[in-house]
């Protein structure tokens, strides 16, 4: 399910890019950034010009693993502000952060297609099918399709403007995040209906909770009939290898 790993362009143009993040790097140093290392260098009586973003960085991670393990809000919480590397990433970025899920798109378009055709020739398709992927398998994939996008993009900049933003990494993909299609046989045709964290989430643009099957195909028309993970992703050298651990 790591797909973005095999996208050639996503590895040399955003994974292994030391300038794709570099919006992240500016606000590390901005006055919101300054902020956290002000309340940390209060809390831990730790004179201001030692406490540093990487620093503020790994109280995120020990505020994040304690929620996750000990079910229990940990005083890491209390110093940080969220901030959102992954829009950069894994989300609207870059048009290549989406495209590399062209793949698993088409993927489970296919599988639908199999599920609809089995319905409407009175077949008994699989129960279900299940994947199991990580946050950075379901972001792209989202973005793709179109969920939580903002008409501005997220900035350094523009922080403090953006509390409200519909992107938002920890809501979006928590801790086992996940997202499931499923398929309804109703009076007037197939229906699909979307879940993300076993809420239900409407498709972009599509009143109906629940639309049909097919208009839900339409929609995504373009991206059926394009989204080529091998245009997408291919680039002369091919010799890149991913880092990510």
């Amino acid at each position: 399910m790591r797909f973005f790993d095999q996208c050639e362009r996503f590895v040399k143009d955003v994974e292994n890019n030391k300038t794709a993040l570099k919006e992240v790097a500016r606000f590390k140093s901005s006055p919101e950034m300054d902020a956290v290392r002000r309340r940390l260098s209060k809390r831990l009586q730790i004179p201001f010009e030692l406490i540093t973003a990487g620093m503020a960085e790994t109280a995120f991670f020990l505020c994040s693993y304690e929620f996750a393990i000990k079910t229990e809000k940990s005083p890491w919480c209390d110093l940080l502000d969220e901030t959102d590397a992954q829009f950069w990433k894994r989300g609207y970025g870059y048009d290549v952060n989406r495209k590399s899920s062209c793949m698993l798109f088409h993927h489970i378009w296919k599988s639908l297609d199999r599920a609809a055709h089995g319905k409407r020739n009175g077949e008994v398709p699989k129960t279900a099918t299940i994947q199991v992927g990580h946050a950075e398998t379901l972001l792209p994939l989202l973005s793709l399709m179109g969920f939580f996008k903002d008409e501005t993009p997220l900035t350094a900049d523009n922080f403090s403007s953006q509390h409200n933003r519909a992107f938002r990494s920890s809501r979006m993909v928590p801790y086992a995040a996940n997202l499931v299609f499923v398929l309804f046989q109703c009076s007037d045709g197939l229906r699909l209906q979307l879940f993300l964290n076993e809420k239900p989430l409407r498709f972009p643009g599509m009143m109906d909770s629940a639309p049909l099957y097919d208009a839900v195909r339409e929609h995504y028309s373009v991206l059926l009939h394009g989204c080529d993970f091998k245009t997408e992703c291919d680039i002369a050298q091919s010799n890149l290898r991913n880092v990510e651990l």
